[in-house]
């Protein structure tokens, strides 16, 4: 919706990765670089780590633009929450072979068979395994017992692995030192800098048709920062939600005010609308509770301080329910009125 309002051909801050907005930052460049590395050695695993939102997907998506989709066949396994067996035939169904027949033996002969076709035209095999530390023990040996697979002597396999910081631990375990032996390249993808966080808003916002309107105020971009830690992801929701609050209050300006309480009303959201703390305890100061036209009289009522410190809490949470509700109603009469004038 705002980036009609500011005039954006598209949306700059999508949550979902998209290669055409690809900010290449000084560790997403090392990275692509040990990708590339890896990917010339042609066998064994490259492994990138990152935390959550930091770009790892996107990394890869670039990389897969830039192959030669005439040398590579790529397959992709997102969800790995899974037993070893229900992994191999996942990497499986990612080359596009189906499970017409009984037995793991069957398919693993196609799967051979795939890849001595593929290495007799030029191709080369290229798996991608997203959140892996969420993988068992056997999930990532049957991912080795597949790396093992060669063709006229060399590996016909290779296999990128996609994590969160913890699956470094776990590749350090002693149970998996052979698959760590066949890891040819590994980087940790971390934060954007200060100085990247602001380059990559801008670099996201010309993409996306941005002439100067809205104008970024003094101090946004390093609460942006402070907010976000320089995570991509998070720079993303926090920019939309600005952008959304400034299209809907007709502001030019999208100040380090507007970031701070832009970055309050995300954080009470994930909270499930909380308020900060525990209200209520004590003695309660007053005999009637009223929200919403229900009156609550306690006058005469002997409450515990059990009873009275869970009343008090109920009364906060009703107050900051009806406090987010007549935000809501201020949004949509906003929004209301935008699209009637359109």
């Amino acid at each position: 919706m705002y980036e009609k309002y500011y005039n954006l051909r598209s949306v700059p801050f999508q949550l979902t990765p998209d290669v055409k907005y690809f900010f290449g930052s000084k560790g997403h460049s090392r990275a692509i670089a040990h990708l590339i590395y890896g990917l010339s050695q042609g066998e064994g695993f490259i492994v990138i780590t990152g935390e959550v939102g930091a770009g790892k997907t996107t990394l890869v998506e670039r990389l897969w633009s830039q192959l030669d989709r005439d040398t590579y066949t790529i397959g992709r396994i997102a969800t790995t929450q899974v037993s070893g067996e229900d992994l191999f035939r996942l990497a499986m169904a990612g080359f596009g072979l189906e499970d017409e027949q009984p037995g793991r033996a069957g398919l693993l002969r196609k799967f051979d068979q795939l890849l001595q076709e593929h290495q007799a035209r030029g191709r080369r095999c290229l798996l991608v395994v997203d959140e892996v530390q969420n993988l068992s023990l056997a999930a990532l040996e049957e991912l080795r017992m597949l790396s093992n697979m060669t063709s006229k002597g060399g590996g016909a396999l290779q296999t990128i692995l996609l994590g969160q910081p913890q699956f470094r631990k776990t590749l350090a375990s002693p149970d998996l030192d052979q698959l760590r032996q066949r890891v040819l390249a590994s980087y940790h993808l971390g934060p954007l800098s200060e100085e990247e966080t602001q380059s990559y808003i801008d670099h996201r916002m010309k993409l996306a048709g941005w002439e100067g309107r809205p104008q970024w105020g003094e101090g946004a971009f390093a609460a942006i920062f402070q907010h976000t830690d320089g995570i991509p992801r998070r720079i993303n929701r926090l920019c939309s939600r600005a952008l959304m609050h400034g299209a809907l209050d007709e502001q030019e300006i999208i100040t380090a005010a507007m970031i701070e309480s832009t970055a309050g009303e995300l954080d009470e959201d994930l909270r499930g609308g909380e308020p900060e703390g525990e209200a209520g305890g004590g003695t309660l100061s007053y005999a009637t509770h009223t929200h919403s036209g229900v009156s609550l009289d306690m006058a005469g009522i002997d409450l515990s301080a059990t009873d009275q410190r869970l009343l008090g809490h109920l009364a906060a949470r009703l107050s900051a329910l009806e406090g987010k509700i007549a935000q809501r109603e201020q949004i949509f009469q906003r929004l209301a009125a935008l699209f009637s004038g359109q």
